[in-house]
């Protein structure tokens, strides 16, 4: 099982650093990050030496409206290399629990356990 976390709100920098700081460098690392970064991402200073370290990056938009077959795709994708993390950054939150259901129902429900989600909102700007 994959360890998921979803991580939420702010700007797209807030979200990459949150991630960066809860990155495990012994632990394969996967990463769907929605829409472009800010500027220069807190992720491109990763160590190229991470076991396994896979960063993907969707159009923004709603994952579970707009970019549902793309998120299927990327997630698939990322599927096949098991990583023992994922996060997966989400910028637009509206339909969060559709998505969130659509990550613990078939076939997703035998390859991901998700976490507590990480809340990026009150990070300063």
């Amino acid at each position: 099982m994959t360890l998921t976390s979803l991580v939420l709100g702010g700007r797209a920098a807030n979200r990459e650093s949150t991630i960066h700081s809860r990155i495990d460098a012994t632990q394969d690392t996967a990463i769907i990050l929605e829409g472009l970064p800010d500027g220069h991402s807190a992720l491109d200073d990763l160590p190229a030496t991470a076991p396994l370290l896979k960063i993907a990056r969707i159009a923004p938009g709603c994952m579970h409206c707009t970019g549902s077959l793309i998120m299927r795709v990327t997630l698939n994708r990322i599927l096949r290399d098991k990583p023992a993390r994922l996060y997966i950054s989400v910028a637009n939150t509206e339909h969060l629990e559709q998505l969130r259901l659509s990550l613990t129902q078939a076939p997703y429900d035998a390859w991901l356990k998700l976490t507590d989600d990480l809340d990026c909102t009150a990070q300063a700007n």
